[in-house]
């Protein structure tokens, strides 16, 4: 009879120590998995579009932590003409217009990104101050932007000014 209390406690050790093994291989590969995932990103230095496309996706990923919901994606192209009637910029500002003054809901994100920051950065604070556009617009939602430093504070007022989270990277 006593023989059975001790194999279960030998049995309930074996599955702790166990337990403890998988979890000692896991702790070793934790840092280099965070290792590859915190590399630094280098920001194509050329126009194409693949390739900005890729690092920012690369980018994106990494500033989807909290993000319960979809996670929109807008990306205007080096070149493109902001002053062209019915050309890609001013189709995008009237989409994101629209979309900030429905409101987005919480759990989103609204990624903003182009070769030109400048350019994005117009888009972006012209676009959040749309006539329908109210200061909750964007509560417990997240607008990251990927473009340059001299353009963060006014994307930052524009985003804050309707209640958004403001996230930024910069490219380097």
């Amino acid at each position: 009879m006593n023989r059975f209390p001790l194999m279960a406690a030998a049995l309930a050790a074996a599955f702790l120590l166990a337990a403890c093994q998988a979890d000692v291989g896991d702790d070793e590969e934790r840092p280099a998995k965070a290792a590859v995932q915190e590399a630094p990103l280098v920001a194509p230095t050329s126009n194409d579009d693949n390739a900005w496309k890729t690092y920012l996706g690369q980018v994106i990923g990494r500033n989807m932590d909290g993000i319960t919901e979809r996670t929109f994606n807008y990306y205007l192209p080096a070149g493109t003409d902001p002053n062209e009637a019915g050309g890609p910029f001013e189709r995008m500002r009237n989409e994101v217009n629209q979309a900030v003054s429905r409101s987005v809901l919480p759990g989103n994100m609204l990624t903003f990104s182009s070769p030109d920051s400048a350019m994005m950065a117009d888009l972006v604070v012209s676009a959040f101050q749309g006539e329908f556009v109210t200061a909750t617009a964007l509560k417990g939602s997240r607008v990251l932007f990927i473009g340059k430093a001299e353009d963060r504070e006014r994307v930052q007022a524009a985003v804050e000014a309707v209640g958004g989270e403001f996230r930024f990277v910069e490219v380097k």
